[in-house]
């Protein structure tokens, strides 16, 4: 009698369905650490050399300009040109620019707009990346057998994973090695994600067919707007995103690097960021049990609550150990957003328009980012930490408030 052989149940280990999953994830970390490492080393760099926050606040403003931009239009050349090829070539221009910053310390030297300049350019290049990497993952969760929330819950995990590797080792080697020379790991980091994305075969991943693809770069970019405002849900979100992220980004970039370098500890600012990291990989892991039971509309009210709650009380400048278990809860709370927002991307957009949402998404995100760092700076500069604390974290929690009175946000549960 012939032996039936035992089929492999979908989803177990060692499956090759899981390969794609994984790939995308490897990458995205690979080129998180690289990113994570320039959070610490870039604004580090600056304060090295002239001390003031209002320097620090414009490198970070020079890198955040070109996030608008290149985001707004990186989903546009992922649905044109193909989603590996967008991620690979985006992963080699951001090796060379982590690269040139100490090649031109060995050879003409530094100066901050120079800083400015080479950290504007990495920034361009990244949009594009995570937008290509984001637009693989219906169809690797397809391939898998998963669904899209435990894909989600897995992907901003894994993205916190990298925030929590770069920041952290980023700390340790200027200490060890020097700024500097740090920004070369950086670019090995990019380097690994190419590697790896050469590896990944999905359907929808390669080239798009012809009568896919947008029309110009200008008219698909103009198609994802009008895609995105015309969804209220995704409006919405959009909007809320931008508001938020413009608040906080500035306390990672320009507020915890003036403070610790004032204690000068480069470790410990690696250590808070490090907080936040743990805090996010436990939030968004914790999401995908959590969504079949809880309301995301009430996870995201929430998030943002808490987050600005906890950032006021930072404003009261307590012991490190204080504001390690703050910078943990604000990551833990926040965690699930990111994979509330990748469902409703992903569950809004047709397959052949899915990178240009991504990239819309991404780019309001930034768009009020320039603007918090030139505030942030001089108000730093001029009322000190924990003003600066207040003025950032009350409108949060104000947001959060209004976010109770919008309807709209009741779609996240349809």
């Amino acid at each position: 009698m012939p032996v039936t052989p035992r089929r492999r149940p979908t989803g177990a280990p060692g499956d090759a369905r899981y390969l794609p999953l994984v790939l995308i994830n490897l990458a995205t970390l690979f080129s998180g650490i690289g990113n994570g490492i320039s959070i610490v080393v870039i604004p580090w760099l600056v304060l090295e050399r002239t001390g003031r926050a209002s320097d620090a606040a414009i490198v970070a403003g020079a890198a955040a300009v070109p996030l608008l931009v290149a985001s707004l239009f990186s989903g546009t050349f992922v649905d044109r040109f193909g989603r590996r090829r967008t991620s690979m070539v985006s992963d080699a221009l951001s090796a060379v620019s982590a690269s040139a910053i100490p090649v031109f310390a060995i050879t003409t030297g530094l100066s901050i707009p120079l800083i400015a300049a080479l950290a504007a350019l990495g920034a361009t290049f990244d949009p594009a990346g995570m937008a290509a990497r984001e637009s693989m993952l219906p169809a690797a969760t397809h391939a898998a057998g998963w669904k899209l929330d435990r894909t989600n819950s897995v992907y901003e995990a894994n993205y916190n994973v990298a925030y929590l590797i770069g920041p952290g080792v980023g700390g340790v080697l200027i200490a060890m090695i020097g700024a500097v020379t740090t920004l070369w790991i950086t670019a090995a980091g990019f380097v690994f994600s190419i590697v790896v994305v050469a590896f990944i075969r999905l359907a929808d991943a390669g080239t798009p067919e012809q009568n896919a693809r947008p029309a110009s770069i200008w008219h698909g970019t103009l198609d994802g707007l009008k895609f995105v405002w015309n969804n209220k849900i995704l409006r919405t979100l959009a909007l809320v995103d931008m508001a938020v992220v413009a608040l906080y980004m500035p306390v990672e970039s320009v507020v915890f690097p003036v403070y610790f370098t004032e204690l000068d500890q480069p470790a410990q600012l690696g250590s808070v960021l490090m907080a936040l990291a743990v805090g996010g990989i436990v939030g968004a892991l914790a999401y995908a049990p959590l969504a079949p039971l809880m309301s995301r509309r009430l996870i995201m009210i929430c998030a943002i609550g808490v987050l600005g709650i906890a950032m006021l009380a930072m404003a009261l400048l307590p012991p490190l150990w204080v504001i390690l278990v703050l910078a943990g809860l604000q990551g833990l709370v926040y965690g699930p957003v990111g994979p509330i927002v990748n469902y409703a991307m992903q569950t809004r957009s047709p397959e052949h328009m899915r990178g240009r949402v991504v990239g819309v998404m991404t780019s309001t995100a930034y768009a009020a980012g320039p603007l918090g760092y030139l505030l942030v700076g001089p108000f730093l500069d001029q009322f000190g930490i924990s003003a600066t604390f207040v003025a950032l974290s009350v409108p949060i929690v104000l947001i959060a408030v209004v976010c109770t009175a919008l309807p709209v946000l009741r779609e996240l549960d349809r």
